[in-house]
């Protein structure tokens, strides 16, 4: 019918029209799509082989990159989508040079770049709080006497390297049960991850006081001349009563110094107190203490301190306090796809599962995750990535690439694979009985586990939602009628926790 109307059967294109899917001419079609990413969001465009994913979990992923913690030291992923260095780009948390010129000075303040001879100056962001009580800083990637370019890269932000955005870490994991501790979407790591600081994250905490007008109308004062108090838990205070900038402070040590004066009841007078009433009809003052303490579970480095006064007796003092954060039992992690997790065990490395060449994995996750929750992406992501690893390189790759070849996205990740195998002259790494997987071994006896395990280099993220933040308590409270239990905890996030 179509060469009847004179129209040649290769300029005839799958179209939808009124929600009805159509094949015809070429010219006819009014709105074409240029690029794939045109369908996603950010988040959505930053997983790599989300045509693998079912819909549900790449919802999950773009919420949960939304939530990860910045690193202490960042990595870009091996496998990404190409979309990273827009997206930082974008997000402005990078320094870029409006102008060319050469670099005079950098320290973690400013830069002082040189152009057409004038001297300017780029103040960095330094130790900022955000508004999830993160840390954002800027670190400075010239050295001076460095010529550059317009718009070359002149500060990283918190999550950038090499002005890509990089939210997590590339490690080695491997998909098997492992003891029970990676039941239910938990999961397995090595010590490893803490000792070499891989998931460390910095986080600041504001506390704030402030002075008031008691009802008798005498004013709270701000003082280090607090009696009764042992000496040891003011000594970080100046002369004003307030923390000095620098000082290491633990659970409950006095911040801010503060007196809210009271008048003594008649029954607690003392009798000198009384006599001076009764003969010269002066009110005896005593003061309760109210300073600003740091409360249970905070430790850390003051970092800044800031004085609000608006009026002799209307102050506001804050505190920030800078805390580092190994990543611990508790915490949740994620990956790009919607696999989600919560730590339940970290082991030594010596007791962890290891490959053929000895390297032992740092994450253990639960096969049973997968099949259900229909992200196969994960499973391309980290075989693609060890390929990566191993030859040394990034893979930038756009999603569906199926629609250029059947079985695409599998045929890179083996062709990928048996060339790491090859170059490295390992043979495990690519095995064609079972391709992806390998025969890996058991740390604490040292014996091979009974099936081929998959394993791969996974980018893995730290989310917000940390244990440190989630411990809750209480003295006495409601019960419940029935159960004689308390009731209304602390409010749950998710159903991870």
């Amino acid at each position: 019918m179509l060469e009847q109307q004179g129209i040649q059967e290769e300029q005839v294109v799958p179209a939808r029209y009124r929600q009805e899917f159509l094949t015809i001419a070429w010219e006819q079609i009014h709105v074409r799509s240029i690029f794939p990413f045109q369908y996603f969001s950010i988040g959505g465009s930053l997983i790599p082989f989300i045509e693998h994913n079912d819909a549900n979990r790449a919802l999950m992923s773009s919420n949960m990159q939304r939530q990860a913690v910045p690193l202490s030291r960042s990595e870009k992923c091996i496998v990404g989508t190409g979309l990273e260095r827009q997206t930082a780009l974008d997000s402005r948390v990078s320094v870029i040079a409006e102008r060319e010129g050469k670099i005079i000075s950098s320290d973690s303040h400013k830069i002082l770049l040189s152009s057409s001879g004038k001297t300017i100056s780029i103040p960095l962001v330094a130790h900022r709080r955000s508004n999830k009580n993160t840390c954002m800083h800027q670190k400075p990637r010239v050295p001076r006497g460095k010529s550059i370019k317009k718009g070359q890269i002149l500060a990283e932000g918190a999550a950038t390297v090499g002005g890509e955005l990089a939210l997590g870490k590339n490690v080695l994991v491997a998909y098997m049960p492992w003891e029970g501790y990676n039941f239910e979407d938990a999961v397995l790591i090595s010590e490893r991850l803490v000792y070499e600081d891989i998931y460390t994250s910095f986080h600041i905490r504001k506390y704030e006081i402030q002075t008031d007008t008691t009802s008798q109308g005498s004013a709270e004062k701000i003082t280090k001349q607090i009696p009764h108090l042992e000496e040891h838990l003011l000594r970080n205070l100046d002369r004003n009563g307030v923390v000095r900038l620098g000082s290491w402070v633990e659970t409950g040590d006095i911040l801010v110094g503060k007196l809210t004066p009271q008048i003594a009841s008649e029954s607690s007078y003392i009798a000198e107190a009384g006599l001076l009433r009764a003969i010269f009809g002066l009110e005896v003052s005593t003061s309760k203490e109210t300073s600003l303490k740091l409360p249970i579970g905070g430790r850390g480095r003051v970092i800044d301190v800031k004085w609000i006064q608006r009026d002799p007796f209307d102050i506001m003092v804050r505190v920030y306090i800078l805390q580092k954060r190994e990543i611990k039992v508790g915490d949740k992690v994620a990956g790009r796809h919607g696999n989600k997790g919560i730590i339940s065990k970290i082991l030594p490395r010596q007791d962890m599962p290891y490959l053929q060449d000895g390297t032992p994995v740092d994450m253990v996750f639960n096969p049973l995750g997968v099949p259900s929750r229909m992200n196969v992406g994960q499973i391309f992501e980290s075989s693609l990535g060890l390929a990566g690893d191993l030859l040394k390189k990034h893979y930038r790759i756009a999603p569906f690439d199926e629609r250029y070849e059947q079985e695409a996205s599998r045929k890179l990740v083996f062709s990928e694979l048996y060339e790491a195998s090859k170059q490295t002259k390992n043979p495990w790494v690519f095995e064609p009985e079972y391709p992806g997987k390998s025969r890996i071994f058991d740390g604490r006896t040292g014996d091979p586990f009974e099936q081929p395990v998959l394993i791969g280099k996974s980018y893995i993220l730290k989310l917000i939602h940390q244990v440190d933040e989630k411990i809750h308590g209480r003295s006495t409270g409601p019960y419940s009628l029935v159960t004689q239990q308390p009731v209304r905890g602390r409010a749950k996030q998710g159903d991870n926790e």
